[in-house]
């Protein structure tokens, strides 16, 4: 964990400002913006980048997958460079993923997280935020399914951050990682079942 020297007021809005960011539903506001429909009534109904590739719209997806991840960047940077100090840029990035999560403007019924959490990876740490980016397009390619993907490259944030740095960020990424698992429940029901759908399928 990183040496907490923030003082406490500071860190709660840090902690709202990186929420506010992440909670922006970019998935949605994309749609929109080019005329795809209401991403809640397609496919999954999920916000985040997966779904919008449902529509067909490639552009739509690879726009929402930059966006979800630069929130996550953005809240980091935002908070490291307003704050200078790291607990301030790790809380920030937390919020920014659990805005993401739960966002207030959609009822508290956001995405998965996987944009944002590699979004706030690559800012805290690029090393690793490449190192897991790199498992998650590996495992994409090899499985073609997108929620495998983004469980084995949670699961891997930890041991790149052990790999590759002196394990401050160890404790958020297990909390990150946790989350990613429990939002993506379905996912695992279906993966079990064998019924989860390929990248690309239009169909949930």
């Amino acid at each position: 964990m990183p040496e907490f020297v923030t003082a406490q007021g500071i860190l709660l809005l840090t902690a709202l400002l990186g929420y506010l960011l992440g909670a922006i539903p970019f998935g949605i506001l994309v749609t929109r913006a080019m005329g795809l429909g209401d991403l809640r009534a397609i496919g999954s109904g999920n916000i985040g980048a997966t779904n919008v590739l449902r529509t067909g719209n490639k552009g739509a997806a690879l726009a929402t997958l930059l966006l979800d991840g630069g929130k996550g960047a953005g809240a980091v940077l935002l908070a490291r460079w307003l704050v200078g100090a790291e607990d301030a840029a790790q809380v920030a990035g937390l919020a920014a993923f659990l805005g993401h999560l739960f966002p207030v403007w959609l009822g508290f019924r956001g995405g998965k997280g996987v944009a944002t959490f590699l979004g706030v990876l690559l800012a805290l740490s690029w090393p690793v935020g490449i190192a897991v980016c790199l498992t998650w397009l590996l495992t994409a390619l090899v499985t073609r399914t997108s929620s495998i993907a983004a469980l084995v490259a949670a699961a891997s944030s930890g041991l790149w951050i052990l790999l590759l740095t002196d394990g401050s960020l160890l404790i958020l990424a297990l909390i990150l990682t946790v989350l990613v698992y429990v939002r993506h429940g379905e996912n695992l029901k279906r993966l079990k079942a064998g019924t989860e759908p390929k990248i690309g399928a239009k169909k949930a």
